[in-house]
């Protein structure tokens, strides 16, 4: 089974940082990013699971209007930037199909080493805006796949 962790693309400063909305450069980046993904078929999934913040929930939206897939967004606890990892480590412990998991850092890389590692620190993994990182269970282990950022599509 894979997952994939995306981080939301560039977004406008703000107030309440729950509000923040993507930029036009963040924009740029989902489709960079979008147009990689659907040329190469890789993201395998169905299901988007973002946090509470518009711009993730945002990156998941246009990211699926990019790929051009019906995909269910699920706004997911645990996925603000400063939660425990291990909240969705074990949701994924449960799970048996693919899903993408759109958020923030440091708790996706947190998440990541986690998942690889069995902590969340020190961080294997820093994932720029827009990058998305593919992980892969085997045999109940979790393996890395690949990794993608917009900065490496220009």
């Amino acid at each position: 089974m894979k997952i994939y962790l995306v981080r939301h693309a560039h977004a406008l400063d703000g107030e309440d940082d729950d509000a923040r909305e993507l930029s036009a450069k963040g924009r740029r980046q989902i489709r960079q990013i979008g147009a990689f993904l659907r040329w190469n078929g890789e993201l395998e999934t169905r299901e988007f699971w973002h946090s509470p913040a518009v711009r993730a929930q945002d990156t998941a939206e246009r990211l699926a209007a990019r790929l051009k897939t019906e995909t269910k967004l699920v706004e997911v606890e645990g996925l603000r930037h400063g939660d425990d990892p291990a909240i969705v480590a074990r949701k994924l412990k449960r799970l048996r199909r693919p899903v993408a998991i759109f958020g923030h850092e440091p708790h996706l890389s947190a998440l990541a080493s986690l998942l690889l590692c069995g902590k969340a620190a020190p961080a294997l993994f820093v994932l720029r805006k827009g990058a998305v990182l593919c992980l892969e269970r085997i045999d109940g282990h979790w393996a890395v796949g690949w990794q993608i950022a917009p900065n490496l599509l220009s």
